[in-house]
Formats: structure tokens, C-alpha cells, sequence
């Protein structure tokens, strides 16, 4: 099945790279499904659940523990902030007054 590619215009090509990329996805999909059929029916065979097996969780995923706090606002102690993602505004405000980062740890 070749396709002369020169012959094809801006719109065609567009199309034709659209549709090959639907069909690769459903091509990952369908592998996929087949990967999970197999692996059940062996599961299945054996007498074992998924549950059993992965002990209870999705294969994959881990829980994460909450984060320890490290810093304490002086002001008001009920709040702290582990020192992961965004800053809180009273760690800013603290530090905008002229505290140091090491004045707020717990």
C-alpha cells in the first residue's frame, strides 16, 4: 500500500497524518486490552485476584505520607507549612518584615 506523498496536497496530508495517529492509538489500546485479558486469564487460572496479588492497591500507584511541617507561623502557631509547593502569604509576610527562614522553624 504506498501512497505517492507528493501528489498529495497540504489538506490531504493533514488528514492523512490525522488518521494514521487515530489508528496508532487505537493500535496501543487494543495491546493493551489484550496485555489485560491475558494477565487475567492467567490470574484466573492460578485462583488469584488482582486484589490479592497487588496486595490491595492498583499496581503503579504509591501513597504518600503527608509532609512533616518545618516552619510555624509565629503569629499564630495553628499554622505551619512543610516548605513543599507554593509559600504560604504569612511565611512571605514574615520574611517581608524581616524574618529569616531559619526564625520560623519549628
Amino acid at each position: 500500500m504506498a501512497i505517492d506523498l507528493k501528489s498529495l496536497s497540504q489538506h490531504q496530508l493533514n488528514e492523512l497524518i490525522n488518521r494514521a495517529e487515530s489508528r496508532k492509538h487505537e493500535l496501543a489500546k487494543e495491546k493493551v486490552s489484550k496485555a489485560r485479558e491475558k494477565v487475567v486469564a492467567i490470574l484466573k487460572a492460578e485462583g488469584i485476584s488482582l486484589e490479592e496479588l497487588f496486595g490491595g492497591r492498583s499496581p503503579g500507584r504509591k501513597t504518600r505520607r503527608p509532609a512533616t511541617p518545618k516552619f510555624r507561623n509565629p503569629a499564630d502557631h495553628a499554622q505551619t507549612w512543610s516548605g513543599r509547593g507554593k509559600r504560604p502569604r504569612w511565611f512571605n509576610a514574615a520574611l517581608a518584615a524581616g524574618k529569616k527562614e531559619k526564625d520560623l522553624l519549628i
